[in-house]
């Protein structure tokens, strides 16, 4: 059966898997595996924070709550509604936005000199333009981005030009310095949510049921394990004329519960925020038997990660809400530690930070890594490279002088014989580490024996590279022999004696895998006695 992506769309709405099938066997049917060696099929990885956003989506929408986008940037009267005489304990946790001013650009007649020794000799009309354009800059109805190309397109000369104009002749904008603003960036999710509800209730009547899962800024003195700068939360709050206590706990066991979290207990919080009734601000600890005996403080399973309360009346009067507001708030990255196994919120978050996390990569990658530098590129190249290695397997232990015949054939019009050879006497036709194979083993590269010492080894196929000293002596050898014939040669010989290091076998390491490997303080380990002769001749 024939599919094309036209079919593999129309299964997908109906059945994933089979869509799933579908695609791949479309791959293989139109040999795009061929075309596309390094195209594999498979699943992408999330990232472990947005996963946790997308399962707590799904548990807020599969409890019937409404999802709802609150403001992220908050002027600080919001924040001083909200907290009364405590905003400014609050707002000194905020991040302020600022911005550049525009700068009153005024053109003199020096200037014009400067101008035009830059620009060349433009007329008065060009001097008008820049001066009409820095002007609709400054009153803000050019932006900054559009400045250079407006002022190019108007005086019909370069963008480089003018930038160069700009720099060299109005240093006020090399001098701008930021400057602050009334507006901050929501530091908690609640001083989103007030502003949202007392929007909502002048459209519609409660209850409502709403949940926003975003992003807050906090300007902690510092970032550790723990702490981020920028964080997740996962809110939702329920307005209702009877919505108590009770529907935060119910909340927060029916929420948690969807993640693994067995047992619950409700503590009062001891921050005791202004915004929330006194007594009705709780933290919810919730156990998990995967803390359980963990290297953590949570190692008997207990830990806090939420909180609920029921907005203060006074707090929501000044939003004009005459109706009980209950909220309750997680920190996603918490949960995220939690279902990732992680204990450093930084190296969770930002796992591809150096400062944050520390590099690894398992034996299986570095083993793919591993490849031989120089190989055949004609179809009879590959054939002489197998016939290279098909005669050291055969007669590898033959004693020597000795020599064996391994092609012959018709290469470009040329006649080309092959052979393995040893001319020196009491030896063999191949040395003893030629059948080494390249592994990686805790991280080290080695060039192992097929030996029972190495079986532990062995036995990790993903870790093997695939690669023998052999198979890259023989590549290398075919390779030589390709090269000989383009280049006119009678004959060639490829020898090997002693290996000290992987390019004498013909054999490389990723550039990526070679810094994580130094950068660890790992080794690579590709030596050995080869002595293994390959002769062509070409007639």
């Amino acid at each position: 059966m024939k599919f094309n992506p036209d079919d593999i769309k129309k299964a997908a709405k109906e059945d994933f898997d089979a869509a799933w099938n579908m695609g791949k066997e479309y791959i293989n049917e139109t040999k795009l595996n061929e075309q596309y060696p390094h195209m594999t099929i498979r699943y992408g990885k999330p990232h472990p924070v947005y996963d946790t956003i997308a399962k707590l989506r799904d548990a807020y929408l599969r409890m019937g709550f409404e999802e709802m986008m609150n403001p992220l940037i908050v002027d600080e009267r919001e924040v001083h509604k909200q907290f009364s005489h405590e905003a400014l304990a609050v707002l000194d946790r905020c991040f302020y936005l600022a911005g550049l001013p525009r700068p009153n650009a005024g053109i003199s007649d020096e200037r014009i000199a400067a101008i035009r020794e830059i620009l060349g000799d433009v007329d008065d009309e060009a001097i008008e333009t820049i001066r009409k354009i820095l002007h609709a800059y400054k009153k803000g109805d050019v932006e900054g981005d559009d400045l250079v190309p407006e002022i190019a397109a108007g005086i019909n000369l370069s963008d480089s030009l003018v930038v160069e104009m700009i720099d060299q002749v109005f240093p006020e904008f090399r001098e701008l310095s930021p400057q602050a603003t009334k507006k901050t960036l929501r530091s908690h999710m609640t001083s989103g949510w007030f502003i949202s509800l007392g929007s909502v209730i002048e459209r519609a009547e409660p209850p409502f049921s709403f949940f926003s899962i975003d992003r807050c800024f906090r300007r902690e003195q510092d970032e550790d394990a723990a702490r981020l700068m920028t964080y997740y939360s996962a809110s939702c709050v329920i307005m209702d004329e009877n919505v108590t206590v009770d529907h935060g706990k119910a909340v927060a066991q029916g929420l948690l519960s969807q993640f693994g979290f067995e047992k619950f207990m409700f503590r009062p919080d001891e921050k005791r925020s202004k915004y929330y009734v006194p007594d009705t601000q709780i933290e919810v600890f919730a156990y998990h038997p995967k803390l359980v005996g963990s290297n953590t403080k949570y190692s008997d399973g207990w830990i806090e990660i939420a909180t609920f309360g029921i907005y203060s009346p006074t707090a929501l009067s000044q939003y004009n809400i005459p109706y009980p507001v209950m909220n309750l708030g997680l920190g996603v990255e918490r949960l995220a530690m939690i279902l990732h196994d992680a204990t450093d919120i930084r190296s969770l978050t930002y796992p591809q930070i150096p400062q944050y996390s520390e590099w690894k990569m398992s034996d299986n990658e570095l083993a793919k890594s591993v490849y031989m530098e120089s190989v055949p590129e004609t179809s009879q190249g590959k054939k002489i490279a197998d016939a290279i290695v098909q005669v050291c397997e055969k007669h590898g232990s033959a004693p020597s002088p000795c020599e064996f015949e391994a092609w012959e054939g018709q290469i470009k019009g040329k006649k080309v014989k092959v052979s393995v050879v040893e001319p020196e006497e009491e030896t063999k036709l191949c040395g003893p580490a030629v059948f080494n194979e390249v592994v990686a083993y805790e991280n080290d590269i080695l060039g192992i024996p097929d030996k029972n010492k190495w079986k532990k080894v062995l036995e990790n196929h993903s870790a093997r590279s695939g690669v023998r000293f052999l198979d890259a002596l023989a590549c290398k050898a075919a390779k030589d022999i390709e090269d000989a014939i383009e280049n006119g040669e009678t004959e060639v010989e490829s020898r090997v004696r002693i290996v000290k290091v992987p390019s004498e076998i013909n054999i490389r390491l990723a550039p990526l895998a070679q810094r994580y490997i130094t950068s660890n303080k790992k080794k690579i380990d590709i030596r050995g006695p080869v002595f293994t002769t390959v002769r062509a001749t070409i007639e």
